[in-house]
């Protein structure tokens, strides 16, 4: 079930920018997405790096990562608690390389407001 996406093209600078945003978020735990959404960051993740040749002029990176919610792990849980669901949460980023659609910019992933 997707959660949230986002495509665009943006500056290469604009998409570091974007990267060094998400791994700050995810050394805090926390990573937010789209007007007000959040998702907890599991202590332990499951990474991927994926990076194609498409053709002669045309590549693509792809980052993912993933989890499983701790709280969702049936160890010792205590009678009564809640049990939740596992939460994967796939983050990736596709540049192609495409110089004529590098004018555009990003939205700036921010933290929800009160």
């Amino acid at each position: 079930m997707d959660i949230y996406e986002d495509a665009r093209t943006v500056s290469r600078a604009d998409l570091a920018a974007w990267l060094r945003q998400v791994a700050s978020q995810l050394e805090t735990g926390q990573l937010f997405y789209g007007a007000a959404g959040t998702i907890a960051v599991a202590d332990q993740v499951h990474c991927e790096l994926e990076i194609e040749q498409e053709d002669k002029d045309e590549f693509s990176v792809e980052i993912e990562f993933s989890w499983i919610n701790p709280k969702a792990t049936p160890t010792e849980t205590p009678a009564g608690a809640e049990k939740t669901t596992a939460a994967e949460a796939p983050v990736e980023v596709e540049k192609a390389a495409d110089p004529d659609d590098a004018d555009e910019e990003p939205a700036a992933a921010t933290a929800p407001t009160a």
